[in-house]
């Protein structure tokens, strides 16, 4: 299960604000309010939404527009992947990636693209993620092509 599998929207949004307020308050943070700063912290045009609770609580986005907290939830996901190479091979496709675009932001977010595709395939389907496919749109992604 993954680390916010048991979280309601709510739940997983204050944690995103917790996280937040407590890294600009410099208090103590737990490993997973670090990542989740770190995130954060790569994002200042999000940073005014996590950092107000009720607005972050009350931010639905609508079709098409910009959602921070999938956004933000695809890093974390990634970094999830990454921390135990799953599928096998992300980790180092992501070396090569970050080494190739020279930012890791940017391989991270070659990931993000392609790991939101598959769900989207695998979900509209009615199959599990093909991580072959995943990881092969971020190779194709990488060298510049375009999704498939």
């Amino acid at each position: 299960m993954s680390t916010f599998g048991s979280y309601t929207r709510e739940q997983l949004r204050e944690a995103y604000s917790d996280a937040w307020r407590k890294q600009l308050a410099a208090a103590p943070l737990s490993p997973l309010e670090a990542m989740l700063a770190d995130v954060i912290g790569l994002h200042p045009e999000y940073q005014p939404i996590v950092q107000d609770s009720e607005r972050a609580l009350g931010l639905d986005p609508g079709a098409g527009a910009d959602n921070p907290f999938l956004h933000m939830g695809l890093h974390m996901a990634v970094r999830e992947q990454l921390s135990i190479d799953r599928p096998p091979g992300v980790r180092q496709l992501q070396l090569e990636l970050a080494a190739r675009l020279g930012d890791a932001h940017r391989a991270e977010h070659v990931l993000m693209e392609s790991l939101a595709e598959t769900l989207w395939e695998a979900q509209r389907a009615g199959r599990p993620p093909d991580e072959v496919r995943y990881l092969a749109l971020a190779r194709h992604r990488a060298a510049g092509g375009t999704a498939t």
